[in-house]
């Protein structure tokens, strides 16, 4: 009888070691539940907000969030190390087929990268065009009062310092969407440095993550670079406004990000850039931001997953204006709400 039940616990136990080594043993419901996920910075304020709504309505759902940039994101989600990712740069072709399984690219939100700035005892407003910028970052561009400048903001008395140009440092979605801009509207940009989540920056100072960037440049005198718009919001740091394609000063705002998808044609799998756009309103650096997420993902998570998207959707989204994002536009949130299905 002994002998029999010590067989049985060893199978047990075998059986044990071999569910673990292949992944956690299904939740039952009523478990507290932990769902994992990484990337983007640029969406972080609104996320942190919508994780913690969505626990106060499902208090045995925990959603932890690590700020890491889109780089990050992409790379954990291909490890399969998080439960879903986050970035502002859509995954390449290449990156899609490397992840052993479908990932979609679920829109969330969009948002508005800005231009900031830090001139001290300047009062003034900054305008700017899209080549100026390039050749500000492209190294060419060196002086605050340099002729280029000066012909945009006339009347403006800009400083004669120097500029001191800051950038990501990490893989970016926000970079991804200022390269895609900048790409767009200078050839000397496309040509010497591109788009991407990562690039050879030509010229000056690296900062990992929107609050690394804001950080540094409220910090340098003289320093420009480019965050999301609620960071360079609650830092107190001015941003400039940016010539669109209408041929318009616009500086970024809710509306202006609205503009800029409004004639936007959303592919099947979202994936989409919105820099450029026409339009009046349009502020010209605005992007989609989407949650990486695994095709049948099953079981509880995958099922809370397909909630919390459909909360989003319905509640989370009215979150969004108070932080600087523009809501998703009802016809790419219906197709949303579709893919949202292919989840759990």
């Amino acid at each position: 009888m002994l002998t029999s039940i010590k067989k049985t616990l060893r199978v047990l136990l075998a059986a044990g070691i071999a569910a673990g080594s292949l992944g956690a043993a299904p939740l039952a419901a009523g478990d507290t539940v932990t769902l994992v996920g990484a990337g983007a910075t640029f969406p972080y304020p609104i996320y942190s907000k919508w994780f913690d709504e969505f626990h106060k309505k499902n208090p045995d759902v925990e959603i932890n969030y690590q700020s890491i940039g889109s780089g990050g994101g992409i790379r954990q989600v291909t490890a399969k190390t998080v439960d879903f990712g986050a970035t502002d740069g859509p995954m390449t072709n290449d990156q899609l087929f490397a992840v052993d399984g479908k990932i979609l690219h679920l829109p969330t939100v969009m948002g508005a990268v800005v231009v900031v700035y830090n001139l001290p005892n300047f009062d003034g407003k900054i305008q700017i065009t899209g080549p100026v910028l390039a050749d500000i970052f492209l190294g060419k561009i060196k002086s605050w009062d340099d002729s280029a400048l000066a012909a945009l903001n006339k009347g403006v008395s800009l400083p004669s310092a120097p500029i001191v140009v800051i950038h990501r440092s990490d893989g970016s979605g926000t970079s991804y969407c200022f390269t895609d801009y900048l790409s767009k509207v200078s050839d000397a940009w496309k040509s010497k440095v591109g788009k991407g989540t990562a690039v050879n920056w030509p010229a000056g100072l690296g900062g990992k993550g929107n609050e690394g960037v804001s950080g540094t440049v409220k910090q340098t005198a003289g320093g420009i670079g480019y965050v999301e718009l609620i960071y360079a919001v609650q830092n107190k740091i001015p941003f400039m406004a940016v010539k669109n394609k209408a041929g318009r000063f616009v500086e970024a705002s809710v509306g202006g990000v609205t503009a800029a998808a409004k004639n936007a044609e959303i592919p099947a799998d979202f994936r989409v850039s919105i820099t450029d756009a026409e339009g009046e309103d349009a502020y010209p650096i605005s992007t989609f931001t989407w949650l990486l997420v695994y095709e049948r993902t099953g079981g509880r998570k995958g099922q809370i997953l397909h909630d919390f998207l459909l909360w989003m959707l319905d509640e989370g989204e009215k979150l969004a204006p108070p932080l600087g994002y523009a809501p998703l536009p009802d016809a790419v949130a219906a197709k949303v709400k579709e893919a949202a299905e292919k989840v759990r």
